[in-house]
């Protein structure tokens, strides 16, 4: 609970306010997690208005509204509105007020770029926990602290969501939180103020146009992360991406970089690759880990960069990083017994994510097997990757099948008809459409021989296909599991 005089401190008014002796309980930008006594802020999103659900917000309890349109408020004895020039940017000092800034009391580390965030703080989130430090992740798979673990709504949670989840560790007695930094949140200012310790780059592709529109927009939303950064922090930047040193331009923090093919303060080489694991190098240290790729190669090496900059000893991170696993559905490698050939599940939905993988698993196979595609591209998403996917699948694979991803409001063939309508008829040969996902992956586990490599692309570790605004259980893990063992065939 809080005063709401001192809250309001933080934001410029630019109404008669009286405030008196207000106690305030909480603060939403949901109407639906709204309470009794909350305040409620109201603002027009990327998606929705804010300020359609001011009613079912004051139904739900809130006696505060704080808004930037003033044709919402009214006069009420019992309602506080409180008009402001920018509720999105309010929002964010309200929140750090009201739980009181938790993160200037944690090493705060988010991870930014197109791929390989998941797996990165993932990766850090177990190797702080081997080393015995009490830690918190919030990703794109699940949120988890306090032995707890939560399933997430969005990559990055909204500023209000934060601060209550940054408060909630440190009343737990947190010292580590891992955090993916989407382009998204990063744009709509929802870290802005966030007291970080540490900010990483991984590299940046082809994603997110259908929000950001140009790939310019996309890369300076995600430097934003490290323009804010104090002259305390570090920031460690991929330079094998031509764009790591970008991020970095004016920002104040101490710079890091890590590659794998240029000289950089965190050098790294592939000794070996295959279906079993990378064995590497990492700053003249020897190790073999339990992860397969060039770009796990990159997280691997990122997370002992990152571990190395918080003060941890380069070997005790070392011997504990040889120990990790990816995280779920990020070559996600399925084995069952008395069958042959391997399933792998990633979440590739970009065209680089989905050459990445391939390259991959094509460098692991054995000579004499072949590779397997199953992918589609998500509907009401960027529509100009889908030929671009289509064509990399058919270029790699041996055998591509596509399929339904999460078609949303699309019909599933006009999808299918994007991805395929600029395929050569040489590369058509190669390809398939099933639209019924759990057809197509039957076919693969069907056609599958002695040692081939089947890749289901797309979905990782998300538990459920949507079709028309509803949600459907689906776990491509689970599926294939049934399949391979003859099972639901």
């Amino acid at each position: 609970m809080k005063r709401l005089e001192n809250i309001l401190k933080t934001v410029n008014v630019l109404n008669d306010v009286v405030s008196g002796e207000k106690i305030i309980n909480g603060v939403a930008i949901d109407s639906r997690k709204v309470d009794d006594n909350y305040m409620f802020i109201a603002y027009r999103g990327h998606a929705q208005d804010g300020h359609q659900y001011i009613d079912a917000a004051i139904d739900k309890g809130a006696s505060v509204i704080l808004l930037d349109d003033a044709s919402y408020i009214r006069q009420s004895e019992k309602l506080i509105f409180v008009l402001v020039d920018d509720a999105r940017e309010s929002s964010v000092r309200i929140a750090r007020s009201f739980y009181e800034d938790p993160g200037t009391d944690m090493n705060v580390v988010a991870v930014t770029g197109t791929n390989g965030k998941t797996t990165t703080v993932k990766l850090l989130y177990d190797l702080f926990s081997d080393l015995g430090y009490s830690c918190g992740l919030i990703s794109t798979i699940s949120i988890c602290y306090g032995g707890e673990e939560m399933p997430a709504q969005l990559t990055t949670p909204d500023p209000v969501s934060l601060q209550a989840m940054l408060h909630d560790m440190k009343e737990l007695g947190i010292t580590h939180v891992f955090m993916e930094a989407s382009s998204h949140a990063l744009d709509q200012g929802r870290l802005k103020g966030l007291k970080l310790r540490l900010a990483m780059f991984t590299n940046i592709s082809h994603d997110h146009l259908d929000y950001h529109k140009t790939f310019d927009n996309y890369i300076e939303a995600k430097k934003l992360l490290f323009d804010d950064l104090d002259q305390d922090a570090d920031a460690v930047v991929n330079i094998d991406d031509p764009r790591g040193m970008v991020m970095v331009q004016n920002s104040k923090a101490r710079v890091h970089s890590y590659a794998l093919k240029r000289p950089a303060n965190f050098k790294g080489r592939i000794i070996a690759n295959d279906i079993g694991g990378l064995q590497m190098k990492i700053n003249n240290h020897e190790l073999f880990l339990r992860l397969i790729g060039d770009f796990n190669a990159y997280n691997a090496l990122a997370v002992f960069a990152a571990a190395t900059c918080l003060g941890e000893d380069e070997t005790d991170v070392l011997i504990r990083l040889s120990k990790l696993k990816a995280a779920e559905g990020r070559l996600d490698i399925i084995k069952e017994e008395g069958v042959e050939f391997t399933a792998v599940v990633d979440y590739a939905h970009t065209p680089d994510a989905l050459e990445k993988v391939l390259e991959c698993l094509k460098a692991v196979k054995k000579n004499d097997s072949r590779l397997i595609a199953v992918l589609g591209c998500g509907g009401n998403r960027d529509k100009t990757k889908r030929p671009i996917m289509a064509k990399i699948a058919a270029r790699i694979a041996d055998q591509s099948i596509f399929t339904s991803d999460n078609p949303r409001d699309e019909d599933p063939e006009k999808i299918l008809d994007d991805m395929t309508t600029e395929l050569e008829s040489e590369l058509q040969k190669k390809t398939v459409r099933i639209s019924d996902r759990k057809q197509a992956i039957k076919t693969a586990v069907l056609i599958a021989q002695k040692s081939d490599i089947i890749l289901v692309a797309g979905k990782g570790h998300e538990k459920y296909q949507e079709i028309k605004g509803q949600k459907t259980p689906f776990d491509d893990k689970e599926i294939l599991r049934k399949m391979m063992r003859g099972e639901d065939m």
